[in-house]
């Protein structure tokens, strides 16, 4: 089988921690690579899903209190940003 080399950098301690998990798993890095590469051409992409962040408790909370004021019957209403601003100022 012809083989390509591949130089990829990475921090020394990531390279350590994956090289120890894969260990475990009976391989090396080299074969660890490979699966992720054939992987990546059996689902055309990043054979994983990709997210931000999980959001703050402090933006969940905005984010749940901006809800239950939009669906809260009692919270004001604005038609215009003239009117919100009258109300701001007062």
């Amino acid at each position: 089988m012809n083989t390509s080399i591949l130089n990829i950098r990475t921090e020394p301690d990531i390279k350590k921690e994956a090289e120890s998990i894969y260990k475990e798993l009976g391989m090396n890095m080299s074969t660890a690579v490979n699966i992720f590469l054939r992987q990546s051409i059996r689902c055309n992409g990043i054979p994983f899903e990709l997210r931000l962040d999980e959001p703050s408790e402090s933006t969940i909370e905005a984010i749940e209190e901006a809800e239950s004021l939009l669906h809260n019957p009692k919270t004001p209403r604005y038609s215009s940003m003239k009117d919100l601003k009258a109300a701001l100022e007062n």
